[in-house]
């Protein structure tokens, strides 16, 4: 059996707990030498690296619509702390050194959120669907991932997205973060907007960098384990570089791995741990 968090059995602690984390969290940013994107500039960069868009509203959920509704009050809070930031060479992102005081003159509402493995509603309930988005951008670009967790369970099914599965990005204030570092010597530049449907999400760059990204999936597969259903998918990078000859590199990112916690369509083989699809 699972032996339990000390704060699953004395729920009291859990203030003290958070407190500890948050300050040990932002301390460990201020003293490790790294020098954190927060400039903003309104005139955006000339040349778009990358573009997506997201649904606002997932149907699937099983709560109430107006989770949603605060879903997307929390997204634009938290979304107007980033929109127009500019990374600047040696420069780190850091989604919650930005997004830290989103709330601080508006209260985030009431979202869905995982905690302690099941799906439930916190204020800034959301806010995961925001770095979902930067993350599948940043994959196309020349940023260096630092730090990007998965989700462990999918409790639902993804809205409809331009991205392949297995490039989320969740986020927990003192726990995980999503960082990147401009590791090259240009600039680039985040901008986030919203229409009545969608999050929309724009990489710029100061110049042509002649490249351009594309992101798949190789191998999926689901299996039973422990009496749990998986998901396991092969995340790619191809990246194509156009000049006097173009040429492509093809890379295995990772193997990204996750608990399916709704029922899969009945057309899906499902297998046993360790077996392989032919």
């Amino acid at each position: 059996m699972k032996r339990k968090r000390i704060t699953q059995i004395f729920p009291w602690l859990m203030p003290i707990r958070k407190y500890q984390r948050l300050a040990c969290f932002y301390m460990g940013m201020k003293f490790d030498r790294e020098h954190y994107a927060a400039t903003k500039k309104e005139i955006l960069l000339p040349y778009e690296l990358f573009e997506s868009s997201c649904p606002l509203y997932n149907y699937k959920t099983g709560f109430d619509l107006v989770y949603q509704e605060n879903k997307v009050f929390n997204l634009k809070l938290a979304a107007a702390a980033i929109d127009k930031l500019i990374i600047l060479p040696n420069e780190t992102f850091s989604f919650w050194k930005l997004v830290r005081y989103a709330d601080k003159a508006i209260p985030y509402k009431d979202g869905l959120i995982m905690i302690n493995g099941k799906l439930t509603t916190a204020p800034g309930g959301g806010l995961c669907q925001l770095s979902n988005l930067l993350y599948w951008m940043f994959l196309h670009s020349p940023l260096t991932i630092v730090e990007r967790h998965g989700h462990t369970i999918k409790d639902f099914p993804d809205p409809p997205s331009d991205a392949p599965i297995g490039v989320d990005a969740t986020v927990s204030e003192g726990w995980l973060d999503l960082k990147v570092k401009n590791n090259t010597k240009e600039t680039l530049q985040i901008q986030i907007t919203f229409d009545q449907n969608c999050i929309n999400g724009r990489l710029l760059i100061n110049k042509d960098c002649k490249k351009s990204y594309e992101v798949l999936n190789g191998k999926t597969i689901y299996y039973r384990s422990n009496n749990k259903i998986f998901e396991e998918v092969e995340v790619i990078s191809k990246v194509i570089s156009y000049g006097s000859i173009s040429n492509s590199a093809t890379r295995l990112l990772y193997k990204n791995k996750c608990e399916i916690g709704y029922q899969l369509p009945e057309n899906i083989p499902i297998g046993e741990k360790g077996f392989h699809y032919e």
